[in-house]
């Protein structure tokens, strides 16, 4: 296969995919060849607010402390200089529509000036911030957790209803006022109910489960768990899991040593292992079984590209390597403790290593502290 170009630019798409869907486990492949048939079942939408006053920071606008040096990316040229990208991902319920969405999962996926390395880091759900006013959904502004952004910016008042674009735009902001970067110049909201599906497709993944974890949500047998009884355990060692289990291990947090902290490692974890079955599994050369996940993984992706699609993303992106993804564990801890326990909070050196994203220096930054490479 190394004599075809086909399999490299699968392997690229892979990458790039996984590392924008892995919030839910999707993965996007094949865009290259596919793209006009499957970049119009990826939805888009608004959501940083550029059709409105609520605009993005920029750097004349951004926290003067960080002293930011770089060029931001413009809307109406190719994608060029260093990039930043919000992903988030929400579980909704079908049988709760009005329920405003919480941010179950906000990673960062920063690109640097060369296109050719990229660093991916979790903001804890739970992290305590100064979330601002949101006039559009009639919100003032509080300090709490920074996964209810997401839900006081997606109620729309006129109507009582709710907007999910909408409540990324005030997680988006919110999220820029706490790291001082700049400006994200794309952004994904993916949906769970997408995963068991794509996953399935691609007959599993394989993981090393690090730590024994027991699930809230499922019994043994996988149905769903009223909230007491038995309930499913993935033991540590090599586990092969199916769609479901999938989700419901990488949801895991609360039976865990370190909470939220580990729940995201096992994201990571689970963002290479997914790579490597949709790489290994031949799912390129099963025509139907690709589009069939291609579908499923642009049904549960709403996309911002300002100004590019999804697919320009693919082709700007091209030069990266699974290899050339740093996953990050940025350094935190609890505000309190058992029933004083009030949310996260991030230890100083993580805001040096936002100084060092917002002026694309994070390589050199990591040389100094590697202890942030997880």
């Amino acid at each position: 296969m190394k004599g075809t170009s086909s399999p490299r630019w699968v392997r690229i798409f892979t990458y790039l995919g996984v590392t924008l869907l892995i919030l839910s486990g999707l993965v996007v492949i094949g865009v290259s060849v596919l793209q006009e048939r499957y970049e119009g079942s990826v939805v888009t939408a608004d959501l940083f607010g550029d059709s409105d006053d609520f605009a993005p920071l920029t750097a004349a606008t951004a926290k003067p402390e960080y002293g930011h040096t770089r060029t931001l990316a413009s809307e109406s040229v190719d994608i060029d200089g260093p990039l930043d990208l919000l992903l988030v991902g929400i579980d909704p319920r079908p049988n709760e529509p009005a329920r405003p969405p919480l941010a179950d999962a906000i990673m960062v996926l920063h690109i640097e000036d060369s296109h050719k390395r990229a660093y991916l880091f979790s903001l804890p759900r739970d992290l305590i911030v100064d979330i601002p006013a949101f006039a559009k959904a009639g919100f003032n502004g509080s300090t709490e957790k920074l996964n209810a952004a997401m839900s006081h910016g997606s109620r729309v008042p006129d109507t009582g209803g709710i907007d999910n674009a909408q409540g990324f735009q005030l997680l988006a902001r919110t999220v820029v006022e706490r790291t001082g970067i700049p400006r994200f110049e794309a952004g994904a909201i993916i949906n769970f109910t997408g995963f068991e599906a794509v996953v399935d497709e691609l007959g599993g993944v394989d993981m090393y489960v690090d730590e024994r974890t027991l699930s809230i949500h499922r019994a043994p047998n996988g149905t769903l768990r009223p909230g007491y009884g038995p309930q499913k355990a993935y033991e540590v060692g090599e586990q092969h899991m199916n769609g479901w289990e999938a989700l419901d291990f990488v949801r895991q947090r609360k039976s865990l040593a370190r909470g939220d902290y580990a729940r995201q490692r096992h994201q990571k974890q689970f963002l290479k292992a997914v790579l490597t079955q949709a790489t290994d599994s031949g799912l390129v050369t099963d025509p139907l079984r690709l589009d069939r996940v291609l579908r499923a993984a642009g049904e549960s992706l709403t996309f911002a590209g300002r100004g590019h699609g999804l697919t320009d993303y693919l082709l700007a992106l091209r030069n990266l390597r699974p290899d050339d993804l740093t996953t990050i564990q940025l350094p935190g801890a609890s505000v309190g403790q058992g029933v004083t326990y009030r949310g996260e909070q991030l230890l100083p050196a993580a805001d040096d290593f936002f100084a060092a994203v917002a002026e694309d220096r994070i390589a050199a930054y990591l040389a100094v502290h590697p202890e942030l490479v997880s």
